[in-house]
């Protein structure tokens, strides 16, 4: 009388083990270093040398959402996967960096994923992606933002990005050229990693000057390529257009598909 009793309580203790997140479309939900990952694979094609991905940050419980279902079909189509891991708020910290590296190898290795995924940072997923990438140009495609915070000071502010790095306010504005994307743009131009964000000019949340203009300002002076879409009178909204952008999806499938 005991064993199916005992059966429901494993099942249910099982279904609590499982990591839980909604997709905008079908994937797999599952756990990198006891922290939720997923994956939405792209469309199979047997003539492919490698598996290429776009690796989409912030994670966060809601996210990605619906507003990006319009191009993650694009990528599925053209047999990209679109990958993402959540490791809270983390502001590019270094133990959200060691989380991304955790699921890096976790895709090219278990996985056999290409080794330079394209980086996609909406919002503030553009100091995660950033962050990990400036620490990594080598494993790197390409990178694409959407209203992209590249400067912490800017958004969410030395104050309250500190407890995410371990530090006081005043510690991490001594060192915060040593973590703040827009400082560490160098090893990403020498390695001639591409850059692409669309940027609106209204946006009070993430300002446009201090963000994706001062990066493709800094990056042009290294030597670095970047292109910069900036939607007049478009702030950090849900604009379809943000969402929508051809040229953005047309950049993600030449990088992430590239051998």
């Amino acid at each position: 009388m005991f064993r199916p009793l005992l059966a429901l309580v494993l099942t249910i203790s099982a279904a609590i083990a499982e990591p839980l997140k909604i997709l905008p479309l079908p994937g797999e939900v599952f756990t990198v270093s006891e922290h939720t990952a997923f994956i939405i694979p792209g469309k199979i094609d047997p003539a492919a040398k490698s598996k290429p991905w776009v690796w989409y940050a912030p994670t966060l419980p809601n996210l990605p959402g619906n507003e990006e279902r319009w191009m993650f079909e694009q990528f599925i189509a053209a047999g990209i996967a679109i990958v993402g891991i959540d490791v809270g708020e983390s502001y590019g910290s270094p133990a959200g960096r060691k989380l991304f590296t955790s699921l890096y190898d976790e895709m090219i290795g278990r996985r056999g994923y290409s080794s330079k995924p394209v980086l996609m940072g909406r919002s503030r997923g553009g100091l995660m992606t950033l962050s990990w990438g400036a620490g990594n140009p080598d494993k790197v495609a390409a990178f694409v933002g959407i209203y992209p915070v590249c400067d912490i000071a800017s958004y969410p502010g030395i104050a309250k990005a500190a407890g995410a790095y371990g530090m006081t306010p005043d510690e991490l504005r001594a060192h915060l050229d040593e973590h703040n994307p827009v400082a560490r743009l160098a090893a990403l131009a020498k390695a001639r990693v591409p850059l692409f964000a669309i940027h609106g000019d209204a946006d009070k949340l993430v300002p446009l000057a201090s963000n994706s203009a001062l990066v493709k300002e800094r990056y042009t002076a290294l030597g670095g390529n970047m292109e910069l879409i900036i939607p007049a009178g478009q702030g950090h909204s849900m604009w379809s257009g943000f969402f929508q952008c051809q040229p953005l999806v047309d950049f993600v499938k030449k990088h992430a598909t590239q051998p």
